[in-house]
């Protein structure tokens, strides 16, 4: 199915699209979610890891402040 044809066809047109459309439809959504999947779960992983980086900071001057604080 070509790309002209596959864009012509609107849901709203009354018409049920033939099964080639609907199988290119869905898998050109399928495709979209699991890029903006992959793109959340890029994000997320950057954030936790700037998290877990800032926590451990956080914990490495507060342990360090008690153990001299004992000099």
């Amino acid at each position: 199915m070509s790309e002209k044809e596959l864009n012509s066809y609107r849901f709203l047109s009354g018409e049920d699209p033939t099964d080639e459309m609907l199988e290119c439809i869905m898998r050109d959504a399928l495709e979209s979610a699991m890029n903006r999947r992959r793109e959340a779960e890029k994000r997320i992983k950057a954030e936790v890891e700037r998290q877990r980086k800032l926590h451990k900071e956080k914990w490495y001057d507060r342990l360090n402040s008690y153990s001299n604080e004992g000099i």
